[in-house]
């Protein structure tokens, strides 16, 4: 270790010069005077006329020799002229001036080590720490004098000492721990870490936000930090807190049936009756691991109907199944049966869960992936007659409900159910959120003064998705809506729009290339380019949307929905076609031909994301 340091910290003059002349730099420029000695010297200095700096430094510590500041500067002019004679000696006279002061101390090191002279620098340095008592104000101004130089090691010694007269391993557990890992002690890092975590009050989330910044996704440091972890659990079997800091490690390490096994164990081990597997089952679901997620839901299930979170345990299971169904974007038929089935069931053993949002669930399963809007609709007004179902779930379900009575034709039972909403949550963003649906029914059936009317009113909504939403809808109307026009492209625009909605596709598709065909120039061609684009999507066609989507880029980049159709693009070559380097490029090009774009920061995410991901394969 020694020769490690030796070779860390022998640092030489010109390194300081640089360090200093970034200290002088960056002293805040103050409201002095023009001919303010002081603002003069700084000037000097940064022009590096140290000579003419110095002559007036000198004059004014003379003159207030307990000025901090003057001192300071004075100090680091002369170490950049290496005049390091006097630079020693205006340091002697601040010992002897303030001889309970370590900064001092550390000054003179500074002075030392520019010098040459390492090992009585070092010994200035030991001075310094010796001043250490226990008070965190002293602590603190040490450690930052130390880390001004770069002496990382110091700044553990400082911690090190402060921690030994407090008698208390929990204080600067974090930053003892960091200095650790960036000198390479990783097990040191993490055995600080461990230790002081358990006696603390809530530090769970610190330890392992902390563990993060020095562990990353090195593999190595995480089977280290593993190793170590083991080794506490075994030390002490009782403590919870060892063995949830290992299941945590497990799923940083993607090794998700070990982090399960370390679950089951810590709820059989203090009989938690599935509390914590549901909280896994949670957090491996947010993280998109649905087949574990179903495995912890499972083990509770296994647990038996006597058990608390049995019911639960079930509704959530079959949102997970709904989620698998969701992303799987080659489902058939039968996977589709299958979760139809485990819906039945469930809402047959636990009718009760027909007043929570699990019914929302079920009923667009049937709507959406079975095509069967009108068993959706059954399903919404038998859990609307419910007695116990709140106000809130109730408003949620009315505009489901809304939504499929569309889907079968119902429009005016559509637009009376959304109406009733917006009655109901006037000052809320579900009234809002009807108001739009309404405004859009309107749209559907051509009445666009209408439609616009209501949304005028929404561009302006505290909810930024139905604002957006709002603002497109109504730029849509506008652009094509004017007293002398002809209204028969947009009203049968329209109605390929409410096609589209119904899941007609064909249909929608027929109607948008007789649009094309009879209106080859019309303003709405970039519009129908991208319902086509939408529609081949939804029907996996994703040669076909790019097509329809890099000719709105092509030839409709400067309107609406250019960085609409880019956005597209990019994503559906990284998350069908795995094209990651396809979809870098246009991730690109969104960033800098749409500065503006609604999509610049997911679209700078994914960047990120791509940029430190493995090339994928064509």
């Amino acid at each position: 270790m020694k020769n490690v340091r030796k070779g860390m910290w022998s640092v030489k003059s010109e390194l300081y010069k640089l360090l200093l002349l970034a200290f002088i730099a960056c002293i805040p420029a103050l409201s002095f005077a023009q001919g303010d000695p002081i603002t003069q010297a700084r000037i000097f200095a940064e022009q590096k006329k140290y000579d003419q700096a110095i002559e007036i430094y000198k004059k004014l510590y003379g003159e207030n020799p307990t000025s901090a500041d003057v001192y300071t500067e004075y100090l680091n002019v002369l170490i950049l002229s290496k005049d390091l004679k006097t630079a020693e000696k205006l340091v002697g006279e601040q010992q002897k001036m303030r001889k309970h002061h370590p900064l001092s101390y550390v000054d003179m090191g500074r002075v030392y080590l520019a010098a040459g002279k390492d090992k009585k620098a070092e010994e200035q340095f030991e001075e310094a720490v010796k001043f250490i008592n226990g008070d965190d104000l002293m602590t603190q101004q040490i450690v930052n004098a130390f880390s001004t130089i770069g002496r990382e090691d110091y700044m553990l010694k400082t911690y090190e000492r402060a921690r030994d007269i407090l008698k208390n391993p929990y204080f600067y557990s974090g930053p003892m721990a960091r200095l650790y890992a960036k000198s390479g002690q990783i097990e040191k890092a993490i055995n600080t870490l461990l230790e002081a975590g358990p006696g603390q009050q809530g530090m769970l989330e610190d330890t392992k936000a902390t563990l993060l910044e020095f562990l990353g996704t090195d593999n190595k440091k995480l089977q280290q930090a593993q190793k170590t972890l083991v080794k506490k659990i075994n030390e002490q079997p009782e403590n919870p807190y060892y063995p949830e800091l290992l299941t945590w490690l497990y799923t940083q390490r993607d090794d998700w049936d070990g982090a399960l096994l370390q679950i089951e164990a810590l709820d059989e081990r203090n009989k938690e009756s599935g509390e914590r597997l549901l909280e896994f089952a949670r957090y491996a679901s947010k993280e998109g691991k649905h087949e574990y997620a179903l495995k912890a839901y499972e083990a509770i299930i296994a647990k038996g109907n006597q058990k608390p979170y049995y019911a639960l345990a079930k509704s959530e299971r079959l949102g997970v199944l709904f989620s698998q169904l969701q992303s799987n974007y080659a489902y058939k038929p039968a996977d589709v049966t299958a979760v139809q089935k485990e819906y039945e069931v469930f809402f047959t053993e636990f009718p009760q869960y027909y007043t929570s949002e699990t019914i929302r669930d079920y009923a667009k399963l049937e709507a959406r992936y079975a095509s069967n809007p009108q068993k959706a609709v059954d399903i919404l007004k038998k859990a609307l007659e419910q007695p116990a179902v709140r106000k809130d779930i109730a408003g949620r379900i009315k505009l489901d409900l809304g939504d499929y009575y569309v889907l079968t034709g119902k429009v005016w039972e559509a637009s009376l159910t959304y109406s009733q909403v917006d009655k109901d949550f006037r000052e809320d963003l579900l009234g809002e959120e009807a108001r739009f649906r309404n405004a859009k029914l309107a749209y559907y059936r051509g009445d666009f003064q209408w439609a616009e009317g209501q949304l005028s009113v929404l561009k302006a909504s505290t909810s930024e998705l139905i604002a957006n939403d709002a603002l497109y809808l109504s730029v849509l109307i506008l652009e094509n809506i004017t007293p002398d026009s002809n209204f028969v492209p947009m009203r049968r625009f329209a109605y390929a729009d409410l096609l589209a909605f119904q899941n007609k596709d064909k249909e929608a598709e027929t109607l948008l290339d007789s649009l094309l065909t009879a209106f080859p120039e019309h303003p709405l061609k970039d519009d129908i380019l991208m319902q086509k684009a939408e529609l081949a999507e939804k029907h996996r066609e994703y040669a076909k949307a790019l097509i329809f989507l890099k000719e709105i880029q092509d030839k409709h980049a400067e309107d609406v929905l250019g960085d609409d159709a880019v956005f597209k693009i990019a994503d559906i070559n990284e998350r069908y076609l795995k094209q990651n380097d396809e979809a870098k490029k246009y991730y690109e090009l969104l960033i800098v031909n749409y500065p503006g774009s609604t999509y610049i920061q997911v679209a700078r995410n994914k960047l990120s994301a791509l940029q430190t991901s493995t090339p994928a394969i064509p």
